[in-house]
């Protein structure tokens, strides 16, 4: 049996940047994966180019069960140590919006970078590995693969993600570990995913598929300005993908057509300066035309702009800045982004990332109950947490 400082189970971000930081500073590591290739959420991110970070990323912008667990990881290796390593490797980068870095090439730079940091470092990569059996005794970790190949460690690393994307071979491996461990596992649920629509709310949306429009929308108390997305399914869009997580099966969602403007006193200046004009072509100069004529039906006002009294230009606004809907559901962890919930954090410590119950095994990334918004922040935990547990695990080694 063929003994390690380190096995890490998975070739994702949180894993090669564990096992490159591990292994930098002497930890004899392997990481193994059952992909064919390492890093393939990175290489799809982004549109193929890696939102990696966002300028702005910091724990108001994660969810947990423990709102105060990725502090320790996040301060210790930002957004701006990545950024710096990214720069070294000689890959362009750029803002989009709302501080979201994204590289100028291709996300397969970013995982190349990773690949080279681990073979620098002298990590090891075994690719189309999957693992069958792992334990835990006297001797450290035991860890079987498909093939019967039986491995050892000193600490183990659960890097394995979450279960969105199932295509791309995602699944609870994880979880399903850690709980064998004696770890508890939250409650899970697809995040940053599309919202479906049902019935008649559908079928009236249908006319507006491939529409989108800047809107502030609110769920379970969050509240994001960006677009909105209407699919033949339902919404999508970031503004959505950002209160999918705040959401629950049941619950209203709100939409705000006019962000930033005083839809009363914008309605008032249509009626004076377009009265001639049916309601629908009126709002037509503030939105899409497909969305004015929606909203006009939705109010129940086919009138002239000039014919509209003062309330009905209060139910008028009120149709453009508070659109009620109770989506169905959502298209589950084919499309999410992420997985909400996972290894719950009362089992974890902080600063090191290593289980609470059993010394030597580290639990990092999607994997752990920390989830960030849309915008590049997921991404970062998984850099903080790789780093954290990288660095615990050479100090391990070492002494």
């Amino acid at each position: 049996m063929i003994r390690y400082d380190c096995l890490i189970l998975g070739a994702g971000a949180a894993g090669m940047m564990c096992a490159a930081h591990a292994a930098a500073r002497g930890a004899r590591v392997l990481v193994l994966d059952h992909a064919k290739a390492p890093g393939e959420k990175i290489r799809i991110s982004g549109g193929g180019r890696c939102n990696f970070t966002n300028l702005h990323a910091g724990p108001g912008n994660f969810l947990s069960e423990n709102p105060h667990f990725a502090k320790s990881a996040l301060a210790r290796y930002t957004q701006w140590d990545f950024i710096d390593l990214v720069t070294r490797h000689g890959i362009g980068w750029h803002e989009k919006t709302l501080g979201q870095l994204f590289c100028d090439d291709k996300a397969t730079r970013i995982v190349a970078m990773l690949v080279e940091e681990m073979r620098r470092a002298g990590a090891a990569l075994r690719l189309q590995a999957p693992v069958a059996d792992v334990a835990h005794g006297p001797e450290g970790f035991r860890v079987t693969l498909a093939s019967g190949e039986v491995l050892g460690a000193n600490a183990m690393v659960l890097a394995t993600g979450g279960k969105s994307i199932p295509k791309m071979g995602a699944t609870d491996f994880a979880h399903r570990v850690a709980r064998g461990f004696g770890h508890r596992v939250t409650e899970t649920r697809p995040g940053l995913v599309p919202l479906t629509l049902s019935g008649a709310v559908l079928e009236g949306l249908k006319p507006l598929a491939g529409l989108s429009v800047p809107v502030i929308a609110t769920a379970g108390g969050a509240q994001f300005e960006e677009g909105l997305l209407v699919t033949h399914r339902g919404l999508s869009g970031p503004s959505i993908l950002q209160i999918s997580n705040y959401w629950r099966e049941g619950d209203e969602i709100a939409l705000n057509l006019l962000p930033g403007q005083d839809a009363v006193a914008a309605l008032k200046a249509l009626r004076t300066e377009r009265g001639r004009k049916s309601v629908g072509n009126a709002l037509a100069t503030r939105l899409p035309a497909r969305m004015a004529a929606h909203a006009a039906a939705r109010a129940g006002l086919a009138d002239n702009m000039a014919d509209l009294s003062d309330r009905g230009l209060t139910r008028l606004a009120e149709a453009l800045t508070d659109w009620r809907l109770t989506p169905a559901g959502t298209e589950g962890y084919r499309t999410a982004e992420v997985t909400l919930g996972g290894i719950a954090t009362d089992g974890i410590d902080a600063r090191s990332l290593e289980s609470r119950h059993v010394p030597g095994l580290y639990m990092i990334g999607e994997a752990v109950d920390v989830t960030g918004w849309l915008g590049g922040f997921n991404f970062q935990w998984a850099w903080s947490s790789g780093w954290a547990a990288g660095s615990a695990i050479a100090e391990r080694a070492a002494g």
